[in-house]
């Protein structure tokens, strides 16, 4: 309640809703049907851009700090989900699944979670674009983002079954955006509904509709609003990528939304809506054994470190897994090279994509092909997103063509920099693999989604989400999630 500012209504806003694994062909296939007419509102009154490149691993914390911040995980710093710290010589897991986060200990990996990724791990030397607003004067709200750092200090309420089992306090001051949700540890509305304990302390579309309403009905949005909806990635994890459930579900919502103004109509007039995907999902196989690319079995002749009990001095190599996608550390370069780790995934043919750094380069190999491709930025030719590399080898790998001194990306969105990006984004002496759609990895306690879907990996099933704007003719430089941090604060200007 006390959050509340009244905020002047003379120029149009920026709502920004982040659907999870909003995907273009699931979409229109429940619009087409008829089970998303809020969607089929928005898309019929703006524009869709249905192949946004997000960045990469298409993990949802790498995602959001690239869209607040603008930039890759090089610039801004969170490497994906599970990352190893190299300085902290420990595991960093923003929440993969339960298993995982109690053998590493579930009072620092709550603190990881809750506190360090938004007040420690971010860049601090990059602004957020509640930040870069806020600077400029204007409000901005923020809703259930994982990713939210501002300028306001905020409090944190934890609940009593959390600080029972950890040694956090009931409190746990944060910076975020002047208007701040993140589930019914801090909220807006005075209502309880949807934000108890079992419904993940309101980390769930319901919760974040409900918090919206209440800014629209109170007549309190800000300049920007941005809301996650997190509830379709679980339905399409299980179901696959082309399940409509989860778009009729988080339409409802929106339908709720809608039905705040006096008409639908109503709701165009003053903002600008944005309505984006974070990553896509790709199918994964339905037999166990195919499916699950075990890399304890993968790389069984090295001492791998295990979660419970972190890193000893005979460890030789540590398994940063991001369901399709993995950072794969030697912590002994001498008896665990990366080139000989990388042959060694090499001879498993569901592994598309292995890279690694060697001083300025890139060297990427595939358990598809043979050959090796290596690249490195600020070269003679130039992509479709006007950056430039030297490249060598075979362009197969990657599934690259050049025309005209142009590079093409087909099977592998903006793949030279996304790669580049990711081995840049942290310290130590890391791998990053990626496996062919159908396919995930696992270490300890990973989640699995053997019949359904995954994500994290550089493919373009993983890698593209759709938008859809209304309100202006204005697009982004280029249709990728890096690009529209600037594209709103033009909007706003």
């Amino acid at each position: 309640m006390d959050q509340i500012v009244s905020t002047s209504a003379n120029k149009k806003r920026v709502i920004m809703l982040i659907i999870d694994t909003l995907m273009y062909p699931p979409l229109e296939k429940a619009v087409k049907e008829g089970s998303a007419p809020a969607f089929k509102f928005f898309m019929d009154n703006g524009r869709v851009f249905p192949n946004i490149v997000s960045p990469f691993p298409t993990m949802s914390v790498t995602v959001d700090s690239s869209l607040l911040t603008g930039t890759n995980a090089n610039i801004h710093k969170i490497p994906g989900l599970v990352w190893f710290h190299d300085k902290e010589k420990r595991l960093i897991n923003y929440g993969s699944h339960i298993r995982e986060l109690i053998k590493l200990g579930i009072t620092q990996s709550m603190k990881d979670i809750l506190y360090n990724i938004n007040n420690q791990h971010l860049n601090k030397e990059i602004k957020t674009i509640h930040e870069e607003l806020s600077s400029r004067g204007k409000i901005t709200a923020s809703i259930n983002a994982l990713i939210y750092r501002g300028n306001t200090e905020h409090n944190l309420k934890l609940p009593r079954l959390l600080t029972i089992f950890t040694s956090l306090n009931h409190e746990l001051k944060t910076k975020g955006s002047q208007l701040f949700t993140y589930g019914s540890f801090s909220k807006l509305s005075p209502l309880k509904r949807y934000g108890y304990f079992w419904q993940k302390c309101g980390f769930n579309d319901r919760f974040s509709a409900q918090e919206l309403k209440y800014l629209i009905k109170t007549d309190s949005l800000p300049s920007f609003t941005i809301v996650y909806f997190p509830d379709m990635d679980k339905i399409i994890h299980k179901n696959g990528p082309m399940d409509i459930k989860g778009i009729h579900k988080v339409d409802k919502q929106l339908q709720n939304v809608l039905d705040c103004y006096d008409s639908w109509e109503e709701a165009l007039k003053d903002n600008y809506w944005i309505i984006i995907g974070d990553n896509g999902q790709a199918p994964i196989d339905s037999d166990r054994n195919k499916a699950l690319i075990d890399l304890r079995q993968s790389l069984r002749s090295y001492q791998i470190m295990t979660l419970k009990d972190g890193v000893k001095d005979r460890d030789e190599v540590v398994l940063g897994v991001n369901e399709r996608m993995a950072f794969i550390y030697t912590l002994n370069p001498e008896h665990a090279p990366l080139s000989d780790l990388a042959k060694t995934l090499q001879m498993d043919e569901r592994v598309d994509v292995i890279a690694w750094k060697e001083k300025e380069s890139v060297h990427v190999i595939s358990g598809v092909q043979q050959g090796k491709f290596i690249f490195k930025p600020n070269g003679t030719l130039v992509d479709e997103y006007e950056q430039s590399w030297d490249i060598e080898g075979d362009l197969g790998i990657l599934n690259l063509t050049v025309k005209n001194n142009k590079i093409i990306y087909d099977e592998y969105p903006d793949a030279l920099a996304r790669l580049y990006s990711s081995l840049t984004s942290h310290e130590g002496n890391y791998l990053v693999v990626s496996a062919k759609p159908g396919f995930e990895f696992i270490g300890e306690g990973s989640p699995t989604h053997v019949g359904g879907a995954s994500h994290g990996g550089l493919h373009k099933q993983d890698s593209l989400v759709s938008m859809i704007v209304t309100g202006t003719n204005l697009s982004p430089r280029h249709l990728r999630i890096i690009d529209l941090k600037d594209w709103i604060l033009t909007l706003l200007d």
